[in-house]
């Protein structure tokens, strides 16, 4: 099966719930080089381990924008589940997005 998210133009790092990362698409692999196999902890300071530990524990998302070398980028971090629900690890997406981004209010 074709893997779908390879291509894609948004970065996508999944871990599993030991923080060992065990996917990356091409985006995320040429923005933070090949960390496959690497523990996502190891790539964060330390009050972003413990926002990540509480994703991890509580399977809430975390969703905010950060501006880096000139592009602005949506993050959103989430669990993943297996079948039964139980929290199998994180999945994190990142997109540039434009800073004047419109926003629109639908019924």
């Amino acid at each position: 099966m074709e893997d779908f998210f390879q291509h894609q133009e948004g970065s996508i790092t999944i871990c599993d719930k030991e923080g060992k990362i065990v996917y990356m698409n091409e985006k995320s692999i040429a923005t933070f080089g090949n960390l496959l196999h690497q523990n996502i902890f190891a790539c964060h300071p330390p009050h972003a381990q413990e926002k990540i530990r509480l994703l991890l524990t509580e399977g809430i998302p975390n969703t905010y924008t950060i501006e880096k070398k000139g592009l602005k980028k949506l993050i959103y971090q989430t669990p993943w589940r297996n079948s039964q629900g139980e929290i199998m690890g994180l999945i994190e997406y990142s997109f540039v997005i434009p800073f004047d981004m419109p926003h629109y209010v639908r019924q």
